[in-house]
């Protein structure tokens, strides 16, 4: 599998899995090879139509702007498996 592959594997999948919940704006974040346990970590971001924030340019727009959920999808390299799907931890 190479990374196109992987990146496209972890956007149907979650697209697939949160399709009930409306998401939008669904964007890769980031892709990292983990050559000791043969996966990929494939991090994406979404908004979903709960997590509209308010804020002074909304009063100005009329528009609310979406906050951002992240999530890392993990891919077995051999065979394409989705293993995990968690939240993102920034602190790692």
């Amino acid at each position: 599998m190479d990374v196109k592959a992987a990146v496209r594997t972890a956007k149907e999948y979650v697209a697939d899995l949160l399709a009930d919940e409306g998401i939008i704006n669904l964007g890769l974040e980031e892709v990292v090879f983990d050559e000791g346990d043969g996966t990929w970590n494939v991090t994406v971001g979404f908004s979903r139509p709960w997590e509209l924030a308010r804020n002074p340019m909304t009063a100005i727009t009329g528009q609310p702007s979406a906050g951002r959920a992240y999530r890392v999808v993990r891919i077995r390299d051999g065979d394409g498996e989705v293993v995990a799907f968690k939240q993102w931890d920034k602190a790692a």
